[in-house]
């Protein structure tokens, strides 16, 4: 590839720049909010963007309320479960239909039109209830637990594997689960740490879900939470949030967002390195 002009390369400079500055400073305001007084907030007219006096007691509010702590419990136990299985099912479904088998084609066809048609919300509700999966955690996980886009990417990616490695491995008598669990996967740690984080990520932020079937509000999530009382501005009160005083309103609703963000914030830079390996070569090779 050729050298971008200097003029090229101050624009790319500064685009990248400007994005990165309207990623950083809302959430700078975000987390200086979450730290502010109530009478610095006031006075700033909701927002803060440098507190002069950073307090932490909106953090001691909602980590001492049952409802915001319970609600995260059960974002990490929907999180960490739905994932497992999820990959559970996308990795042995690549697999199977990544290896010449009888009615391939036709079940392929079938898995890739899914990407295209929805059953819909209220057929979908009926399902869940006749299966009585209604104020049940497993509601939120199991509706979610395969992605067309990542199965393809997977199969896409244990297609450009050496088949060479698999059939020697078959004429030694090892069996189509040996092979995947002490071949295949090993050689795929890329791509399923990135399917693996597509899956994290969209149970973490799910809130649709829980909004349709969870009535019960011990079984919400910290998402739910979020829509409930930051997105549509309902105030937190300390009967809601079951503790004997809490800290400036907005305080606490900045402080629920910066809980629900850091989760995935943390995850997220142990898996950057996998990204291109694994998405890309997965789709392109395939």
């Amino acid at each position: 590839m050729e050298k971008p002009s200097p003029a090229l390369s101050v624009l790319k400079t500064l685009v990248v720049l400007a994005i990165s500055i309207s990623i950083l400073v809302p959430m700078l305001v975000v987390v200086s909010t979450s730290l502010a007084s109530d009478a610095e907030i006031r006075e700033a007219g909701g927002y803060v963007l440098f507190p002069t006096e950073p307090t932490l007691e909106a953090y001691r509010t909602i980590f001492a309320s049952p409802l915001i702590f319970r609600s995260l419990g059960v974002s990490v136990l929907v999180t960490v479960a739905g994932t497992l299985i999820a990959l559970f099912v996308t990795i042995t479904m690549a697999y199977a239909l990544s290896r010449p088998v009888l009615f391939g084609k036709p079940m392929l066809l079938a898995i890739v039109l899914t990407m295209f048609f929805s059953p819909g919300l209220i057929p979908l509700y009926l399902m869940i209830k006749e299966l009585h999966l209604l104020d049940s955690l497993w509601s939120l996980i199991l509706p979610t637990a395969f992605a067309a886009f990542n199965f393809i990417v997977m199969r896409s990616f244990f297609m450009a594997l050496p088949q060479e490695l698999l059939e020697a491995a078959r004429i030694d008598g090892a069996s189509d689960f040996r092979i995947l669990w002490q071949i295949v996967m090993p050689l795929s740690k890329a791509v399923i740490a990135v399917i693996g984080l597509f899956y994290a990520v969209a149970y973490w932020n799910a809130f649709f879900n829980a909004m349709l079937y969870i009535n019960d509000q011990e079984l919400w999530p910290i998402q739910l939470i979020l829509r409930s009382y930051v997105i549509q501005g309902t105030s937190m009160t300390a009967d809601q949030l079951g503790v004997q005083q809490t800290a400036a309103p907005q305080s606490i609703k900045m402080a629920v967002v910066v809980v629900a963000l850091v989760p995935i914030l943390l995850v997220y830079p142990f898996l950057q390195k996998y990204f291109s390996k694994g998405v890309i070569t997965g789709a392109v090779k395939g």
